[in-house]
């Protein structure tokens, strides 16, 4: 059995929407996209390396997954986007039709619960979810998520999407954190459990 591990960049007050670039997710009149790249720095980039060794899929949304084979797809001499073709990408979607663009991409159709919980009974290692914030509210709602690496960002948005909205309650243990340079933690949390 597979764990399933969420990856995302938030800021200080929960903000998740559009870390990468402007144009990245402008739902609801987001104008603040790209707010994390200037946080980026080695021990950021190295810490997400070693964080990513056990991975053995990374799981999607439709829309970040398109937005991540547009920015990383097609190799760019990048390290990313060589293990980014590399790796199995499975794309949870309703609208999307197989066979998919992008090298190694699976489509996981139907309700992502139903799909996601037959690929973590299937699979094995870290499923990494990157970003897909409405995907990542579905499989914590199902209580699917194992752990999640929360690299928080030391700036206040006031505006924007925030991870944790309509959620469940849950509990989880601190297992490790590491502090870039730029202020950014990044703690990873697994699931415990619930204590109140």
């Amino acid at each position: 059995m597979a764990r399933i591990s969420v990856v995302e960049n938030i800021t200080l007050d929960g903000v998740a929407q559009g870390p990468g670039t402007a144009e990245e997710d402008t739902r609801g009149g987001f104008t603040a996209g790209g707010w994390a790249g200037r946080f980026v720095d080695a021990v950021a980039m190295e810490a997400s390396q070693a964080g990513m060794a056990d991975t053995t899929g990374i799981l999607f949304g439709r829309r970040t997954w398109a937005d991540f084979e547009r920015a990383w797809g097609g190799g760019s001499g990048n390290p990313f986007s060589a293990f980014l073709d590399r790796i199995p990408k499975y794309v949870c979607s309703r609208t999307l039709h197989a066979p998919l663009s992008w090298q190694n991409s699976v489509l996981l159709e139907g309700e992502a619960v139903d799909t996601v919980t037959r690929l973590k009974a299937e699979a094995t290692g870290a499923i990494t979810v990157l970003g897909s914030i409405d995907l990542v509210r579905s499989l914590a709602r199902a209580d699917l998520v194992d752990e999640y690496v929360l690299q928080i960002h030391p700036i206040v948005l006031a505006q924007g999407r925030r991870l944790f909205d309509g959620w469940v309650p849950a509990e989880f243990a601190l297992a490790r954190t590491v502090t870039t340079g730029t202020g950014v933690i990044m703690a990873t949390y697994q699931r415990a459990a619930l204590g109140v």
